[in-house]
């Protein structure tokens, strides 16, 4: 298992964190994501490496942003 941290910005209430949630989570090889909506810290638990691009995608998909790392 991998786990890579993100940090998404543009998220204010519980339907961003789900959103954000379900674009990420529709990834193949994603097993759990987590969102802690105060600091934009999104951790993605997957069974291998993900490309960042691929999590970008779902991001922008959502409506949002990821930081720049």
């Amino acid at each position: 298992m991998t786990q890579t941290r993100y940090t998404v910005t543009g998220m204010t209430c519980e339907h961003c964190a789900r959103s954000v949630t379900e674009e990420i989570s529709a990834i193949s090889g994603v097993s759990d994501v987590s969102v802690e909506l105060s600091t934009g810290d999104v951790t993605v638990t997957s069974s291998a490496p993900i490309d960042e691009s691929d999590i970008r995608a779902a991001v922008e998909e959502a409506g949002y942003e990821l930081a720049a790392s």
